[in-house]
């Protein structure tokens, strides 16, 4: 290849790179996660991200140790109310984890995060028990609804999970495919959760804002491009 074509390449990748941050700049979205740290996270009802969580290779990734103090679900440092999150996801044959929001972070009164934020599911669906159940297979609103396809990939492979929640209206995208739409916080919301696990947690589903989480289920997880835009 000549210095010409050379140039020429080095000059395409430049501007597809810089119209890929304009189309990220203009969207509004910024990022969650640096690649590099945990910066911005923490261990819920911590200080600091539990040991458990590494950063290898640009994305977050969960190596369960055993070990109490090294285990949690992570939490972002900021509240967010009405936003639209896009979080790219991978897990381990056999895992299960979930991405959380809407967390009301007061360790004292609730134990989990789960306590008060609905979840939407990552998990391997056939490696996993619960992958078996009704409402727990990768894409759903866990336990309230189910998925209305199931556009997940390969165990192993990356996928793209999306949250827009703005002023009640809540909707799901898997690998760019709306896979839930409902309705937060009217009686029908009230409904689902009376009909789920949750049906005796007061606070459960209530709060209009609060912490996002990526899920400590025990088991090996990466996430990573984690990016919000608040509406």
């Amino acid at each position: 290849m000549n210095l010409y074509k050379i140039s020429a390449a080095l000059l395409l990748t430049v501007m597809i790179s810089s119209n890929s941050n304009a189309q990220k700049k203009e969207k509004g979205f910024v990022s969650l996660f640096d690649g590099k740290t945990t910066t911005g996270w923490h261990t819920y009802g911590r200080n600091l991200a539990g040991q458990a969580w590494k950063v290898e290779g640009g994305a977050l990734h969960l190596v369960p140790t055993g070990k109490k103090e090294d285990a949690g679900d992570l939490v972002t440092n900021k509240e967010y109310g009405n936003f639209h999150l896009k979080v790219d996801w991978k897990v381990a044959p056999g895992a299960n984890s979930g991405i959380l929001f809407h967390i009301k972070e007061d360790a004292a009164k609730y134990h989990q995060t789960y306590s008060t934020g609905p979840e939407v599911q990552v998990i391997d669906n056939d490696g996993h028990p619960d992958g078996k159940i009704n409402k727990h297979r990768a894409g759903d609103l866990y336990d309230l609804v189910k998925s209305s396809s199931e556009p997940v990939k390969p165990v192993g492979e990356w996928n793209t999970a999306e949250i827009i929640s703005n002023k009640g209206t809540l909707e799901i995208k898997l690998n760019g495919v709306t896979v839930v739409t409902t309705t937060q916080f009217d009686d029908n919301w009230k409904a689902l959760i009376a009909g789920s696990k949750f049906a005796t947690w007061p606070d459960f589903g209530t709060f209009t804002s609060g912490k996002i989480s990526l899920q400590d289920h025990g088991n090996e997880v990466w996430y990573r491009n984690i990016l919000i835009k608040e509406l």
